[in-house]
């Protein structure tokens, strides 16, 4: 089963990251992604660049509205994810425990990502996005 662990933090511990050591924080992280490649469970892994890079297309009106970062009022901002492929929603549990980036502010969500096979076969769509994943080796 594949479960994404969604990395988030309060825009005051967001803010805090630029106290820690870059350099240790890449070796903590990096030692982690290790851990995750050879417990053979690591399908991706991304962080992501500051909010001040960011937009929100917010679909309130018509047309929609884009809004530049950083963003106003926010209370946790997603700063990254893992997509691991474990045994159990337990075992991804277990995993999110051991995340590096761990204090006050910080969070992991963990949401398991359906399978395609779990979606109606007869779609039209489904279909297509099956045709789509076994001509680039994703099935």
């Amino acid at each position: 089963m594949k479960y994404m662990l969604i990395m988030r933090a309060t825009d005051e511990a967001y803010a805090n990251m630029g106290e820690f050591d870059f350099d240790k924080m890449l070796e903590t992280v990096g030692a982690f992604n290790e851990e995750l490649i050879r417990a053979g469970v690591l399908l991706a892994a991304e962080g992501l660049s500051e909010p001040s890079e960011g937009v929100v297309v917010d679909y309130s009106a018509e047309p929609p509205v884009v809004t530049d970062g950083p963003y106003g009022e926010t209370k946790e901002l997603f700063n990254g994810f893992y997509l691991l492929n474990v045994s159990s929603k337990e075992e991804a549990v277990e995993w999110a425990k051991r995340m590096p980036m761990t204090g006050a502010g910080f969070k992991t969500e963990i949401r398991r990502v359906p399978s395609i096979d779990e979606f109606p076969q007869d779609n039209e769509w489904i279909q297509k996005e099956r045709a789509w994943r076994e001509a680039n080796g994703q099935l």
